[in-house]
C-alpha cells in the first residue's frame, strides 16, 4: 500500500507552506526523512527526529536518527522503523524536527492509504505549496506554559541581591 503524507512546515505566518508526498507503507522512517529533506531543499545533514503525535499534535514517543542515549535508555530509531509501524488509520500524525539548532518543526499527517500505481517510483512528490524561508520560524512560547512550573521552582531568591546569594563569585 502507498501512504499519502501532508508535511506542513509548522510556523506561525499565515502562509501555508507544504509537500504532498507518496510513500510505500514499508518504507522505513529514515526513508521519510530523506523525502522530506529532499522534498523541502535541505541537505539532510543534521540531527532529525519523529515524534508520534495525538489528534492535538501533542509530542509523543522519539524515534531518531541515531542512538545518542549512550544505553541509559531504548531508542526507536528511523532505520529501523517501518512507517506502516507507527502510522495507520487510527495513527495519523507524526511531528518532525530537522536540525536541532534551528528547530525547523513540521506536523506529518497520514492523508490517505492508496493502491501502489503502476509505473510510479515511490517515494513521489506530488505537490508543493510555497516557498520555505531561509531561516527557521520563530517559536513563540507562552507565558502560561511557564505559570504551570508554580512554585517547583521559585527558590524566592534575587539574582540581581549578589550579596545574599551563598556563593563566593570570585572563586576562581
Amino acid at each position: 500500500m502507498i501512504y499519502r503524507f501532508r508535511i506542513i512546515l509548522d510556523n506561525d505566518t499565515e502562509d501555508d507552506i507544504f509537500r504532498d508526498i507518496e510513500i510505500r507503507e514499508t518504507d522505513s522512517l529514515e526513508d521519510l526523512h530523506n523525502t522530506i529533506t529532499q522534498s523541502f531543499g535541505f541537505n539532510g545533514l543534521e540531527m532529525a527526529s519523529f515524534y508520534i503525535s495525538n489528534d492535538e499534535w501533542d509530542q509523543g514517543e522519539e524515534i531518531s536518527m541515531f542512538d545518542v542515549s549512550e544505553g541509559h535508555a531504548s531508542v526507536r530509531l528511523m532505520s529501523e522503523t517501518t512507517l506502516s509501524d507507527v502510522v495507520h488509520e487510527s495513527q495519523t500524525k507524526l511531528i518532525y524536527i530537522y536540525d536541532f539548532m534551528s528547530m525547523w518543526t513540521f506536523l506529518v499527517e497520514l492523508a490517505e492509504i492508496v493502491e501502489e500505481a503502476e509505473g510510479t517510483d515511490y517515494p513521489n512528490l506530488m505537490f508543493v505549496h510555497g516557498q520555505i524561508p531561509d531561516t527557521a520560524p520563530e517559536k513563540a512560547f507562552e507565558a502560561e506554559n511557564f505559570d504551570d512550573l508554580g512554585s517547583e521552582f521559585d527558590d524566592g531568591l534575587d539574582i540581581d541581591d549578589y550579596d545574599n546569594l551563598d556563593f563566593d563569585e570570585n572563586w576562581n
